[in-house]
């Protein structure tokens, strides 16, 4: 096993997260192609991440999972026809969600990625028209060229970042958010955020991954960050709460929950932001 691990490794590990939640008797989801997709790669991650543990964490994978299914079943009854998924890893929701064939999905990614899910899954067949483009989203160029070509077409498009903002530098953030902003097509922006202290915690970890790897974004006000951007969050689904609900939160942290009150500045959040 590599000494490091990778961005690209960050992929299997979250797959094999959905893989732990698709075996459990009463799953919230069901990935039948998760375990592909992680092989034996995600699990060894998980292990080196979590000291040992295969399992530890996975409850915040899975509940993200499940909020932005939510928002994009959401989107989706909003009028949304096209929906680009940047640094889409090894997601399935293509696959594995129920959707209008109208609709079409485009997956970024850098290519090493891409190739790898392209081969892994050449006998699968997606529920919804399937396009995957290459690209490093850190480059400006690239970022453009690929937004242009994905959007091409669409009425109404939802963009969705999932587990891609906290490795990005404050200032890529921002351009990115000005890059959607310029596309009036993009009408919805669903993404993750983390809070500076899980940010802290992130850190201790630093010795064990790569710099591509490494998190760097955690906006200390939280969804008003993207609000003074142009991208004003509608909907914020705060982790632990959501959690509670869907019965996957730890013990050791149900007294937590009380103290996450700032409905705008959670400990952690899935939000659906929407044009101003």
């Amino acid at each position: 096993m590599e000494n490091l691990v990778t961005g690209a490794d960050t992929a299997a590990w979250v797959a094999w997260h959905r893989t732990i939640e698709t075996r459990r008797r009463d799953a919230l989801f069901r990935d039948p192609l998760a375990a592909i997709l992680a092989g034996d790669r995600g699990e060894q991650v998980a292990r080196r991440m979590n000291r040992g543990s295969a399992t530890r964490g996975a409850w915040t994978t899975i509940v993200r999972t499940v909020l932005i299914d939510e928002l994009i079943a959401r989107s989706l009854d909003d009028g949304v026809d096209r929906v680009v998924n940047l640094a889409a890893g090894y997601d399935t929701r293509p696959y594995r969600l129920a959707l209008p064939g109208a609709v079409r999905w485009i997956e970024v990614d850098t290519p090493d990625v891409l190739d790898r899910k392209r081969a892994l899954l050449a006998g699968e067949r997606p529920r919804c028209p399937l396009e995957r483009c290459p690209a490093d989203l850190r480059d400006e160029a690239q970022r453009a060229r690929v937004l242009e070509q994905a959007l091409d077409g669409a009425s109404s498009a939802l963009v969705i970042s999932e587990g891609l903002l906290v490795y990005l530098p404050e200032d890529i953030v921002r351009a990115l958010a000005r890059d959607l902003c310029a596309h009036q097509l993009v009408r919805f922006w669903i993404t993750d955020l983390a809070s500076p202290l899980v940010r802290r915690g992130m850190r201790k970890k630093a010795h064990l991954v790569a710099p591509d790897a490494r998190w760097r974004f955690a906006p200390a006000d939280g969804a008003d960050f993207f609000e003074a951007l142009g991208w004003p969050a509608t909907d914020i689904r705060a982790v632990l709460p959501e959690a509670r609900r869907l019965k996957r939160l730890p013990w050791i942290l149900r007294a937590v929950v009380a103290f996450d009150r700032n409905p705008r500045r959670p400990w952690g959040a899935v939000i659906r932001c929407q044009r101003r």
